[in-house]
């Protein structure tokens, strides 16, 4: 009962965690298109835009922020991979445990100065130094949201690796393994015909 309470929080987090880094993703062509729009727009048309540069410094930061959380997620981030890979998978969940744990509390400040800077950003109405100068609140939302979601995300990981600390077995089944397992049950049925073939 316990296990399934806890694998059913985990995908929930999981699923939304792949949502918002999916939703994220769909951004990098808006970038693309808009970095493109002001060559051709400075070089061909000679009339720079003075919106481009700072729409494609946001849409960077809303990538790499709210992608972080799903890069976590799909264990893509740098990790001391000469000391990870030399311990056994218990100590490895332990270490993730420490780093886990440090970093949660490192993102939990984040949010604390991200909120006050969002407060700042509206009570004084801070804009980004530059020509178009558009307001800085949305960027502290953002920045906000990321990182709860990275929390999220690590609260998830943290779950597995204290349940597969406790009893040995992994809480959710890893993308390669669901892979094997539906590669399997798709050759089944196909082994057992043959094997009926060969008895005729």
């Amino acid at each position: 009962m316990f296990k399934t309470i806890l694998k059913i929080l985990c995908i929930g987090i999981n699923k939304g965690v792949f949502l918002v880094g999916f939703s994220a993703s769909i951004l990098m062509p808006l970038l693309a298109l808009t970095v493109a729009f002001e060559v051709f727009s400075r070089y061909l048309l000679g009339s720079p835009t003075i919106w481009a540069y700072d729409v494609s410094l946001f849409l960077f930061g809303y990538i790499a922020a709210l992608g972080g959380a799903l890069a976590q997620q799909r264990k893509a981030h740098i990790n001391v991979d000469v000391i990870y890979l030399s311990v056994s998978a218990r100590m490895k969940a332990i270490f993730n445990l420490l780093s886990y744990s440090l970093a949660i509390y490192f993102l939990f400040i984040i949010i604390l100065i991200s909120l006050e800077k969002y407060d700042e950003a509206v009570e004084f109405n801070y804009r980004r130094q530059s020509e178009w100068a558009p307001s800085m609140a949305h960027f502290w939302v953002m920045m906000t949201m990321a990182c709860s979601v990275f929390i999220l995300q690590f609260i998830s990981d943290l779950l597995q690796d204290v349940f597969f600390i406790i009893t040995g077995k992994a809480l959710l089944e890893s993308p390669d393994e669901e892979q094997e397992a539906v590669a399997t049950a798709d050759v089944e049925p196909v082994k057992k015909k043959l094997e009926g073939v060969e008895a005729l």
